[in-house]
């Protein structure tokens, strides 16, 4: 109850709000954060390795937090807010629980106080996770790569993460949600209460994935979604996924926030390369240039990523074979000196290819074997093959 009352008082990635139910328990915090109780002495004992305030002083910085959630202590109505949920199928999740996503305890102070969910599966292991993410201007191409590889992670066994946007997020929830090959097939990770569907040209797709996936926030009921509270949410996307792909995004995209996240958490950040004459990729290149990025091309080599080490290798990609290709420099040359439709000789060919005539003979046999030559008996010429 503490906790679906601190979702209200607090914006996400409140420091002050943090350290207090670090310190205190969830709780002690709120009749502090709300100044039904006064100071308690816990507080000044964890001042040194806990951020409350300027100047080393902690009830500096929590006289002014306090000031700041005052507003909204009118508003608080916890259990109103979890009928509220529970009435649209869903509930309340917080660190006690066995469901609350491991991946959260790397965030540390920036760990949500609690997560509203609407779905009825639990959220799975970090590491059969992938978030997809990308620009809400996508392209036909950044679209297409966003469907092949989110419907190939679910088919092998990997939940997809994504925002509910517009654009490569939107993509990469209905590609997931066409593979019937996992229980969970997408989470959505929204920046506004669960009560309502933003954005409204996404509301059938978000509906879908409340039946069949799971929506979650760290806002209650009625939270609007404000510009910070789409940046702050991009965190929690980086720390549900075991890795981060970036299908398409222009320089200053709100989806390079997702990776630089996944990039601070230690996870693997991944980015899909685009024309380079398209504004579209230029945040993808961006990452690849400036992030360490790991440059993925198709869904092989995104769930190499997550696979564990030494499974889930992608296959060597290879071009169309030559009929040069593994042959030594002599039998190159021997190759390029043979003659297409009149035979030649032995002799001729040394003095062509600048080699000595043992050499000629020696390659010939080779090439002979290989198919690539033959004696017409008017002399040694190529073969068609």
């Amino acid at each position: 109850m503490a906790r679906a009352a601190l979702t209200r008082l607090m914006e996400p990635g409140d420091a002050t709000g943090a350290a207090l139910v670090a310190v205190l328990g969830p709780s002690d915090a709120l009749a502090i954060a709300t100044a039904r109780v006064g100071p308690d002495p816990r507080l000044d004992a964890a001042v040194g390795s806990l951020v409350l305030g300027g100047g080393g002083k902690s009830w500096e910085g929590l006289a002014s937090a306090q000031e700041r959630w005052k507003a909204r202590v009118p508003d608080l109505a916890p259990q109103r807010d979890l009928e509220t949920i529970a009435r649209f199928g869903g509930r309340l999740l917080i660190p006690e629980d066995p469901e609350w996503p491991e991946g959260f305890a790397d965030l540390g102070a920036q760990a949500p106080i609690a997560l509203w969910a609407r779905g009825e599966e639990d959220l799975p292991e970090v590491r059969r996770c992938a978030a997809v993410v990308g620009s809400r201007d996508a392209t036909p191409y950044g679209l297409s790569v966003a469907g092949e590889i989110s419907k190939g992670l679910v088919d092998r066994g990997v939940t997809v993460i994504s925002g509910g946007a517009y654009g490569i997020d939107a993509q990469a929830h209905r590609a997931a949600l066409v593979s019937e090959a996992f229980a969970l097939p997408t989470v959505a990770v929204m920046a506004g209460g669960l009560d309502r569907y933003y954005p409204a040209g996404n509301e059938e797709l978000l509906r879908t994935i409340a039946r069949q996936g799971l929506l979650v926030s760290e806002l209650p009921p009625g939270g609007a979604p404000t510009r910070h509270r789409f940046l702050r949410r991009n965190r929690l996307i980086a720390a549900l996924a075991g890795a981060t792909v970036v299908v398409e995004a222009n320089y200053r995209s709100g989806a390079l926030s997702t990776a630089n996240h996944a990039a601070d958490l230690a996870r693997p950040v991944a980015a899909v390369p685009g024309s380079v004459y398209s504004a579209s990729s230029a945040g993808c290149h961006r990452l690849l240039r400036e992030a360490g990025a790991v440059c993925v091309t198709d869904v092989e080599e995104v769930y190499e990523l997550l696979a564990p080490i030494g499974a889930g290798l992608a296959s060597e990609k290879s071009g169309k074979r030559a009929v040069h290709d593994g042959l030594s420099v002599e039998d190159v040359l021997l190759l390029d000196a043979l003659p297409l439709k009149q035979g030649t000789t032995i002799e001729r060919l040394a003095n062509v290819a600048g080699l000595k005539p043992a050499q000629v003979r020696a390659g010939l046999g080779r090439l002979q074997l290989l198919g690539l030559c033959a004696d017409s008996g008017a002399g040694w010429r190529r073969t068609g093959r």
